[in-house]
């Protein structure tokens, strides 16, 4: 069988990406080979927010939240799309100048933001604890059920036409095509790879690797939270080295409950929980919400980000095998960057302008590391 495109990745990247090829009226094909909107996006917190510290990583992010907005109305109830907003929480005075630096960043992309003192703080979220020195609200932030959004993309697609497999294992690339588990083969001139870390198993020189985090959710009639709260250290954790981290970062979720996040460490590729960092989390979280402590962890499990030595996502042509593209790498901003990597990759695939410059997530910029793969 024949396609304009091939998807692999049932994802959050990857529904986006057929969702945009068959709104376009283009013959695509989207390969899951568990469920769709599992692995790293069920695993996810679903944050939409704009991130500032990489001037790539304020295009890409800024540009898809954007288009999430737009996107909000059509979203089902059971996506739970809510407008928080982000409060990014200085603890003292060098966290509140990193605060205006992040707002001045953030204006010069259009993001409009509000900076906060003590006394403003604790009017906003009085759950947090005394003492801190303000924060940085970003009010157009949100948050999303990321299973079900990806599913609704996934449905939208196949509406539109395409070809939605689920429970089905792309066993290798071939020139032109991909072989299925069973030994068919389907045949396009566009091969995309957006499996998130599974990508080294069909290109074994991808430069994607697993990096574990643990996320825990508390019972209900927890501490009122009105927005997505985040230490301002929360980028040097999330972009830090091999070693492990914590870094606080709280979302009120409509049943009354709290989703706690996160940690980070490569060194670890089972899916157990780590009781350690659990507790490490936890105390973290208590140290920004007194009031968790009197609250019962009702599930904390694992998931894995698939990380770029950069922290970059790919985007674009993979030099090594012409016809086979990426869409992975995204590490925790999946959700937030699905819907601008699919109108990025599309506009590479079919020759379309681009919405922002393509140059910073190419894959090639890992030409040398790649230029003996298979």
């Amino acid at each position: 069988m024949n396609f304009d495109a091939i998807v692999i990745g049932g994802g959050i990247v990857g529904c986006a990406i057929a969702d945009r090829l068959a709104r376009e009226r283009r013959a695509v094909c989207l390969l899951e080979r568990d469920v769709l909107g599992g692995a790293a996006t069920a695993a996810s917190m679903g944050h939409l927010v704009v991130l500032d510290d990489d001037p790539a990583e304020l295009a890409l992010s800024a540009y898809s939240c954007a288009r999430w907005r737009e996107l909000a109305p059509q979203l089902p109830a059971a996506a739970e799309y809510r407008a928080t907003g982000t409060l990014w929480i200085a603890r003292d005075a060098a966290e509140m100048a990193e605060a205006a630096h992040k707002q001045r960043r953030l204006a010069a992309a259009g993001i409009a933001s509000e900076l906060v003192d003590e006394a403003q703080l604790k009017l906003c979220e009085p759950a947090l604890a005394p003492g801190l020195a303000g924060g940085l609200r970003v009010p157009a932030d949100a948050v999303v059920y990321p299973p079900v959004a990806a599913a609704f993309l996934a449905r939208r697609a196949a509406a539109a036409g395409a070809d939605v497999r689920a429970g089905v294992n792309v066993r290798t690339l071939v020139d032109g095509g991909v072989i299925l588990a069973d030994g068919s083969e389907l045949r396009a001139p566009r091969v995309i790879v957006a499996n998130g870390c599974a990508a080294p198993e069909l290109l074994c020189s991808v430069p994607v690797r697993k990096r574990k985090g643990h996320l825990l959710i508390t019972t209900r009639l927890a501490p009122t939270v009105n927005h997505q709260l985040v230490e301002l250290g929360y980028i040097q954790s999330a972009h830090g080295g091999d070693g492990e981290s914590v870094a606080f970062n709280v979302q009120p979720r409509p049943s009354g409950q709290l989703l706690l996040g996160s940690t980070r460490q490569f060194d670890d590729l089972s899916c157990e929980v780590t009781p350690r960092l659990l507790a490490r989390l936890v105390e973290r979280a208590q140290a920004f919400l007194p009031g968790l402590g009197s609250l019962t962890a009702l599930r904390a499990w694992t998931g894995f980000r698939p990380t770029t030595p950069d922290h970059r996502p790919l985007i674009g042509p993979w030099p090594a095998r012409p016809g086979v593209w990426l869409a992975c790498g995204h590490e925790g901003l999946g959700v937030t960057t699905a819907l601008g990597t699919a109108d990025l990759l599309a506009a590479q695939l079919f020759d379309q302008p681009l919405p922002f410059d393509a140059a910073p997530y190419a894959p090639a910029r890992f030409a040398a590391q790649v230029s003996h793969a298979a």
